[in-house]
């Protein structure tokens, strides 16, 4: 008896059985498209009204305004007159950056130490150590100044920059030391277990596998503290009497009324321009690792 072959099934229906499912995977794909499209018209809208006030900062420093020093035109002569104030901005630059250095140098270092202490060790009294510190944020910042003051004058700091760093790192301390905490504790205890095994020295452990683990969060700790400390104004104010000591934020505040208290826009928007623009370079170049020092201690949670 011979074996037929049997007839093969007709072509429609196998095409018919590939385009029917197809179809409906992109009819269900319109929603999500239709969706992302008023957020991202949402999120535009939002980036512009973010991004107008420093735009029109930017526009206004160099436009020309009545009873300015950029009357005649476009041009820098809000800059130049910020430039010639009094002791001369590159001073007042040297003084902020001076201090927003020192202030980084000063709570990355504490903060390392101390996250990486709280988070592998177990001594008496952690717990109760770490909400003191966690309690510095429950002081209303300017109340603590003329304590502080005094303090600072008794040691021999008042009217110095380096006491201004000291001042602004004990207000960083707490956020500091909570995110350096949370990123070591999000760094699993066997890869610093592995390398003491393997012959490492508990520093050089810390040095060679927890350091680059939690770089994201020294990242973030740092620039929180430089934005802080070239921001701030009240500390300067309080603890600086030298009118060459003082910092960039606090000599803008000064420019604003030079003449029978008639505020300069133009200069003053000139110095907020000087001021931002460091902060957002910074802020641009170190936003991924911004980011994931944040999602770390997310997920840590």
């Amino acid at each position: 008896m011979a074996l037929t072959d049997t007839p093969a099934r007709p072509a429609t229906l196998s095409t018919r059985a590939i385009v029917a499912p197809g179809s409906t995977g992109r009819r269900r794909s319109r929603g999500p498209l239709l969706w992302g499209l008023p957020s991202k018209i949402f999120t535009g809208a939002l980036a512009i009204i973010f991004l107008y006030p420093l735009v029109w900062t930017g526009v206004a420093s160099v436009s020309p305004q009545a009873g300015t020093s950029q009357n005649d035109g476009w041009g820098f002569g809000n800059y130049a007159t910020l430039a010639n104030f009094q002791s001369g901005i590159w001073v007042y630059l040297g003084n902020s950056l001076f201090v927003s250095l020192l202030t980084v140098a000063l709570t990355l270092l504490v903060s390392f130490f101390g996250g990486y202490a709280f988070a592998r060790f177990s001594f008496p009294g952690k717990n109760l150590l770490f909400l003191l510190v966690l309690a510095i944020l429950m002081v209303p910042y300017a109340t603590l100044l003329i304590p502080l003051y005094v303090i600072l004058n008794a040691v021999g700091l008042q009217n110095s920059l380096v006491g201004v760093a000291l001042v602004l790192t004990m207000f960083q301390l707490p956020f500091s030391m909570f995110m350096m905490r949370i990123s070591f504790e999000s760094v699993p205890r066997e890869l610093d277990e592995a390398a003491l095994v393997d012959g490492c020295t508990s520093f050089s452990a810390l040095r060679r596998v927890l350091l680059p683990a939690v770089k994201p969060g020294l990242i973030t700790v740092g620039l929180f503290a430089f934005l802080t400390a070239w921001n701030d104004f009240i500390a300067p104010l309080i603890l600086i009497n030298d009118q060459s000591k003082i910092t960039l934020p606090l000599a803008v505040a000064n420019l604003r009324g030079q003449t029978m208290g008639v505020i300069d826009y133009g200069v003053t928007e000139a110095g907020v321009v000087v001021l931002a623009l460091p902060c957002i370079v910074l802020f641009l170049i170190l936003q991924r690792h911004y980011v994931r020092g944040f999602m770390s201690g997310a997920f840590k949670g």
